[in-house]
């Protein structure tokens, strides 16, 4: 999904709460001219999430986070639908067959087409 900038981009320079170096603003001026993520790594403490609250704030635009381990996968942050959970949830799916599905039963499989949603 691509985003696209309602106005050009405004230019990052730090917040009173964040005091950027000239090699910060430059990387985060880059990604905004560009529309382009930056990734920011470091240890914990170093100030990755201050970083982002103070682009966020600066620019005018809303921070959504993702909670990474070691184990997140780039996938793991795209959406899914699952139909069948929706379904469910809505209560208008049958995951089990029913006593009269077992009744009209007579092969060597359950009759699986009849609990579909």
């Amino acid at each position: 999904m691509t985003h696209t900038l309602k106005s050009p981009p405004a230019r990052f320079e730090g917040t009173d709460q964040y005091v950027a170096d000239d090699a910060i603003v430059a990387a985060v001026n880059a990604a905004v001219a560009l529309q382009r993520p930056l990734l920011v790594k470091g240890e914990p403490g170093t100030g990755k999430t201050l970083l982002a609250t103070a682009i966020a704030e600066a620019l005018g635009l809303a921070l959504i986070t993702w909670h990474i381990k070691s184990t997140s996968k780039a996938a793991d942050g795209l959406y899914t639908y699952d139909v069948v959970q929706r379904l469910n949830e809505r209560g208008t799916c049958r995951t089990s067959p029913t006593t009269s599905d077992w009744d009209r039963w007579d092969g060597p499989l359950p009759p699986m087409h009849r609990w579909s949603c």
